[in-house]
């Protein structure tokens, strides 16, 4: 039986939008802090406990520049307080994709779709946590 995990863990999140400028501005006042990395239509963040990478890049270059409406995949970022989180990013001007859910266990989501037609999900994640904890021990 092979020890080597086929998929390692979160790497890069990269959201499209038009107005690639004001992504840049929205993502910086909402993460508090500046891209590390820029260049023409890419702006990169290391955002998190991991410095997970999260790249806006303008739509311009979106593999699929045809497809209208928020992509089907959500990725979660854990928050510590999911009800101030949701409603900074509603104050922000995203709109409620999904309104905040009780999974069970302690685990809690919600989502928004961006000013820039990107889902967001967030979540309270006790799972995160404890590996959080475990790996600073």
């Amino acid at each position: 039986m092979s020890t080597n995990n086929t998929l390692r863990g979160f790497a890069t999140i990269s959201y499209f939008a038009a107005d690639h400028e004001a992504a840049k501005k929205w993502y910086t006042e909402l993460t508090g802090v500046p891209p590390y990395f820029e260049m023409p239509g890419y702006a990169e963040f290391r955002i998190g406990d991991y410095q997970h990478e999260l790249g806006i890049i303008d739509s311009k270059y979106s593999p699929n520049p045809n497809a209208s409406g928020p992509g089907g995949v959500i990725m979660y970022w854990h928050v510590d307080d999911i009800n101030t989180t949701l409603n900074k990013l509603l104050n922000m001007g995203a709109t409620e994709n999904e309104a905040i859910t009780e999974r069970g266990h302690g685990f809690v989501t919600a989502s928004v779709i961006d000013p820039f037609g990107n889902i967001l999900g967030i979540m309270y994640n006790p799972h995160y946590l404890e590996i959080l904890e475990a790996k600073s021990k």
